[in-house]
């Protein structure tokens, strides 16, 4: 796994070339190409989109000039063919470029044998956003859950496309529901997981929105939950990266 540029990236080598999950930020590419030749000097063949946003497809245009083929679902493709507005991050991301386009597409559920490694890509159905799959490894138990799973950050949620916090939830029981003790999880931001943290995470999101749900069927405004801090006794553990309890607080609002 490779870590610091958007989300994490996994990354299978072998006869067939290398398989990366997901593919970083193009600001990036010179320290993802420097670690990928020194795992080894198979050149990148395949790549796999976990989701459409930005921090995990901005280096896909670069990784197809190379020689890789992108696989993702198909609203992946479709998120990345148009113009697409994200009100949480009050930015429209134009469309991208041709090359940067996923072309083996899916509905449902996908099967790749690569690199003598049987893969699983599975749709969550609307999750963080409308887009989300899993990749397992099916021999070695290794599970990536891109932006399903954010081990010990909020998370984003993308209601613009797709997304909502009662749909994150059901994403991440569907993630406990499929692992055991011994799988490896690769999350879409944070250290390498387990499914204990798995279980923290949908906790943190169950109790976090009860509380904020709590307050907005009393009436209070958007203003009033924030003040009262929903999110206080998780803050400390959750609320360091991107997402801090405030933002974290308005997300969940907005999805009840």
């Amino acid at each position: 796994m490779l870590e610091g540029s958007g989300g994490n990236i996994a990354v299978l080598t072998g006869r067939d070339g290398k398989l990366l999950v997901d593919a970083g930020i193009t600001a990036s590419r010179p320290a993802i190409s420097e670690a990928l030749a020194n795992i080894s000097s198979d050149p990148v063949r395949h790549l796999i989109n976990t989701h459409w946003h930005f921090d995990h497809t901005d280096g896909n245009e670069w990784l197809h000039s190379i020689g890789a083929k992108i696989t993702a679902h198909e609203n992946t493709r479709k998120h990345l063919s148009e113009a697409t507005r994200v009100e949480g991050w009050n930015f429209t991301f134009p469309p991208s470029p041709e090359g940067a386009l996923p072309t083996r597409l899916f509905k449902k559920a996908q099967k790749l044998h690569i690199n003598g490694a049987p893969l699983v890509l599975e749709y969550y159905g609307p999750a963080h956003t409308d887009s989300d799959i899993s990749v397992y490894f099916t021999d070695t138990d290794i599970l990536h859950v891109g932006d399903t799973c954010w081990n010990g950050h909020y998370p984003f949620i993308d209601y613009s496309t797709g997304g909502s916090i009662n749909a994150s939830i059901h994403a991440a029981e569907a993630n406990i529901a499929r692992v055991t003790d011994k799988t490896i999880i690769i999350p879409g931001h944070g250290p390498i997981a387990s499914k204990s943290n798995l279980i923290e995470f949908r906790d943190m999101l169950v109790a976090i929105r009860e509380k904020v749900s709590a307050s907005k069927k009393q009436g209070l405004s958007l203003a009033e939950v924030v003040a009262a801090r929903p999110t206080a006794a998780y803050d400390a553990k959750w609320g360091g990266f991107f997402i801090d309890g405030t933002t974290f607080t308005s997300l969940v609002y907005a999805g009840l």
